[in-house]
């Protein structure tokens, strides 16, 4: 009772406490760019969606096998692997869909959602809970995808899944399905469910920098930072002893 409890716990998290795009604030550019339809919305929802749950399970599968050092590069292989095959697919049989996504069906390979969670969580835990953790992460992701689509595609194209809408379809706002649009919806949903967040008395989701990244401990960049802030102390320090050997040579 208590594993089910768990499971179902780690599957509503993504949806709704740490939702990818609208609680951490992940995969910000696939869902600015997608987002002017609902179809091609859900089109890339499903499809990464499909690559999180697999990379996760093989992830989590072969998590005590791959050497922590290559562990990186492995996990892009993986999910490289996964993305081709779905986008093959999409090509061969939704090819209008792949049209409409373009460059960003292949740029699933480096979606930070779905690096992040083989980082944070497939890497670490069994191979059910990975694939559970996948799931409502894609769910989560595809329903933050949905709203937006669903606001700019009807105020922006005065249509809905390509259905004419009476009165809206004949003075549609053509700023919404533009890129500001797409901002100001973002704008607009962050700040309602970071009210619902406040008074629930959580953390305002907020754009953080690189110590968001769930690899933030083990970015080279994030190292090359810690380096340097070591180095900056033991300069200054050098400094006042210089000027003591100056004065007692005087």
């Amino acid at each position: 009772m208590a594993e089910k409890k768990s499971l179902g716990k780690e599957f509503t998290k993504g949806i709704i406490a740490e939702n990818p795009v609208l609680r951490l604030v992940l995969g910000t550019c696939p869902t600015l760019a997608t987002t002017t339809s609902v179809e091609s919305a859900l089109g890339m929802g499903l499809a990464a969606s499909i690559v999180l749950v697999c990379s996760n399970i093989v992830i989590s599968a072969l998590r005590k096998v791959i050497p922590d050092k290559v562990r990186i590069p492995a996990y892009i292989v993986i999910i490289a692997s996964f993305v081709t095959i779905v986008q093959m697919a999409v090509k061969a049989f939704l090819p209008s869909l792949d049209e409409q996504l373009g460059v960003y069906l292949p740029l699933i390979v480096v979606n930070c959602i779905i690096l992040g969670r083989a980082e944070a969580f497939a890497s670490k835990n069994p191979v059910l809970a990975s694939a559970i953790d996948g799931l409502g992460m894609g769910v989560g992701f595809t329903a933050a995808l949905f709203l937006m689509s669903s606001v700019r595609e009807i105020f922006g194209a005065g249509t809905f899944l390509g259905t004419n809408i009476p009165v809206i379809g004949n003075n549609p706002m053509l700023i919404f399905i533009l890129p500001p649009g797409g901002f100001f919806v973002f704008g607009i949903l962050m700040a309602v469910v970071n009210k619902m967040a406040e008074s629930k008395g959580k953390q305002r989701a907020e754009l953080r920098g690189c110590e968001a990244c769930p690899m933030a401990q083990n970015c080279s960049l994030n190292k090359k930072a810690e380096c340097e802030a070591k180095e900056k102390p033991a300069v200054k320090a050098a400094a006042p002893a210089e000027e003591k050997k100056e004065v007692a040579e005087a």
